[in-house]
C-alpha cells in the first residue's frame, strides 16, 4: 500500500497537507510545526492504547518527509503523486530516531506541558474548526482527530464548534446539528471502555494520580529491576529511550 493510500486509511484523507493540518501554501516552518502537533497526538508514548499508533507515527513521518523535501513537494503539488522508491520513504528508516533528531529536546513532560498550554487556546479553536470542515461535522472523526482531547472534552469541543456555527464561521452540517442519540451513546461507550483500560493500566503500575504519564515511565524503569515484563514496559523500552550515540534503534 502506497503512502497516499495509507494516509486515507489511517487519517481519513489522502491529502498530505490535511494530514499535517496545514494549507498547501504553508511555509516550511509551518509544515514542521504541523508535523510536531500531529505527532504528539499519534506518538506511541502519548497514545499507548491505540494499537495503530506506531503505524500512524511512521506514516506521518513519511508525509512530513515528502513535504519537507523541496523537489518532492513540487512533484506532489503538480501531479498529486509521491515517489515511493525515494530514499526519503525508505521502508527501513527508523522514524522514531528521525523524530528525535528533529525535536531533540522534546520529552514526555514537554508533551504534557504542551497539552496544558494548547487546550483552550486560539490555536485549538482554529484546529477544531478545520477538523469540523474536513469531516463535515462528524463528531466521531473530529474527536478521533482532535489533538489532546478525550471524551471529557467533548462538551467543550461542541461548544467551540457551535459558537463557530452561530458566528457563521463554519456551515451547520447536519451530521453535527442532528447527530443521533445512538451515535453519541456508542462514542460514550467506546470512551468508557478506553478509560477503564487506562485505569487498569495505572492500577497495574500502582499509581493513583490522574496526570501520571511521566510517573508511569519512571515507575516502569524501576519495575525492570524486579523482572517486570508487560506490554507497558515493552512500550517504554521501544519508544521512551533515546538511542545511544552512534547506534541505530532496533527495527521491528
Amino acid at each position: 500500500m502506497g503512502l497516499l493510500e495509507q494516509c486515507e486509511e489511517l487519517f481519513k484523507t489522502s491529502n498530505l497537507y490535511e494530514v499535517l493540518g496545514v494549507c498547501k501554501e504553508a511555509p516550511d516552518s509551518e509544515i514542521r510545526r504541523g508535523y510536531y502537533k500531529v505527532s504528539l497526538q499519534v506518538h506511541p508514548d502519548r497514545a499507548p492504547n491505540d494499537e495503530l499508533a506506531t503505524t500512524k507515527f511512521q506514516v506521518l513521518g513519511k508525509a512530513y518527509a515528502v513535504l519537507a523535501d523541496k523537489d518532492q513537494r513540487a512533484v506532489y503539488d503538480e501531479q498529486g503523486i509521491v515517489d515511493e522508491d525515494s530514499d526519503t520513504l525508505d521502508q527501513d528508516r527508523n522514524w522514531e530516531e528521525h523524530w528525535r533528531r528533529l525535536f531533540p529536546k522534546i520529552t514526555l513532560q514537554d508533551i504534557l506541558d504542551f497539552e496544558k498550554q494548547y487546550k483552550g487556546s486560539d490555536e485549538e479553536v482554529e484546529d477544531l474548526k478545520r477538523l469540523y470542515l474536513q469531516h463535515e461535522g462528524d463528531m466521531d472523526l473530529i474527536m478521533e482527530s482532535a489533538l489532546c482531547c478525550t471524551y471529557e472534552d467533548e462538551p467543550r469541543v461542541k461548544d467551540i464548534l457551535q459558537k463557530a456555527i452561530d458566528d457563521e464561521e463554519v456551515p451547520a452540517y447536519k451530521a453535527f446539528t442532528h447527530e443521533s442519540a445512538k451515535k453519541k451513546n456508542n462514542r460514550k461507550r467506546k470512551a468508557k471502555k478506553e478509560s477503564k483500560e487506562a485505569e487498569e493500566m495505572q492500577k497495574e503500575m500502582g499509581l493513583n494520580s490522574e496526570d501520571s504519564l511521566v510517573a508511569m515511565i519512571k515507575q516502569r524503569q524501576k519495575s525492570k529491576e524486579n523482572g517486570f515484563n508487560s506490554l507497558i514496559s515493552d512500550l517504554e523500552a521501544k519508544y521512551c529511550k533515546k538511542p545511544a550515540a552512534g547506534k541505530k534503534g532496533k527495527k521491528k
